[in-house]
């Protein structure tokens, strides 16, 4: 239930802050008779987002025996990426999403396609993280029961919403940065454990070699069936006996974030010291 709660909160949040400052700036210009055209984007996106998850649902459903294992598999992975992506492009997102969002909104309201283009930027935020939280769901599901998650899920949405009422309708502020900072950690646990879980499914299917069957083995001291186990296994994509492939995929993901990290911070401009002339100056 944990893990389905924080992805709900995360990617609720972020749907909820886009169209609070979506709301915000048509206060501040006096144009909130396009108030309506925003909730009619975030309807649809919401309804489009709930059929998707049926949709999934219903699709890995059908699958049966070493299908319904290769689809089992793909779809950690698949959630896996997109988390890391997540992960990864919130680094570099601050106050600029607001600056940027409130520049747009500014620019449509003042062109004759401004309703349009409000559905739009309502419509695409919320049909993003709609549909990214189908997929994480899916995934998390797989590795606890389908009735904790959605309520999890449930909890996780609703505090979103209130949250972001509360950060645009009162004095009372969020620390957003740490808050994304705490949530990058517990996705990046998440996301490794999706991969440890779904090369653990191609191990049975034989796509991926085991190496070594049983690297340790603490099925005596906690058991997979456990409530422990269980717990760890949706949180950290735990299993108390795995292959020594599942243990390199599973370290070998922090390894491949700190990679793309360290290569995102040395992409960003570096600080020229007093003093230093200016190319072409």
């Amino acid at each position: 239930m944990l893990p389905s709660f924080i992805l709900a909160l995360r990617e609720g949040l972020e749907a909820a802050l886009v169209i609070g400052i979506v709301l915000g700036v048509l206060r501040k210009t006096n144009r909130q008779e396009l108030n309506f055209v925003v909730w009619v984007g975030v309807i649809s996106a919401g309804l489009l987002s709930f059929l998707a998850a049926l949709g999934l649902y219903w699709l890995g459903a059908e699958f049966t025996g070493q299908g319904e294992q290769l689809f089992e598999g793909g779809t950690l992975l698949l959630a896996a990426v997109i988390l890391t992506w997540l992960i990864t492009w919130m680094q570099k997102q601050n106050s600029a999403i607001q600056k940027n969002i409130e520049k747009g909104i500014q620019q449509s309201t003042s062109s004759e396609g401004g309703h349009k283009a409000l559905f739009l930027l309502a419509f695409l935020a919320v049909i993003r993280e709609g549909v990214e939280l189908a997929i994480f769901l899916l995934a998390a599901q797989l590795a606890s029961s389908p009735l904790q998650e959605l309520l999890g899920a449930c909890l996780g949405i609703g505090l979103a919403v209130l949250l972001g009422w509360m950060i645009f309708n009162s004095s009372r502020r969020l620390s957003l940065k740490r808050f994304f900072q705490v949530t990058n950690i517990l996705l990046t646990l998440f996301a490794a454990g999706m991969v440890g879980l779904s090369i653990r499914e191609f191990n049975e299917l034989g796509i991926i070699p085991v190496l070594v069957g049983h690297v340790w083995n603490l099925g005596a001291l906690l058991p997979d069936e456990s409530t422990a186990g269980q717990l760890l296994k949706a949180l950290l994509g735990y299993d108390s006996s795995p292959s020594l492939s599942q243990v390199c995929a599973y370290l070998g993901y922090f390894i491949l974030l700190a990679v793309l990290f360290s290569i995102k911070r040395g992409k960003k401009p570096g600080i020229q010291p007093a003093g230093t002339a200016q190319p072409g100056g």
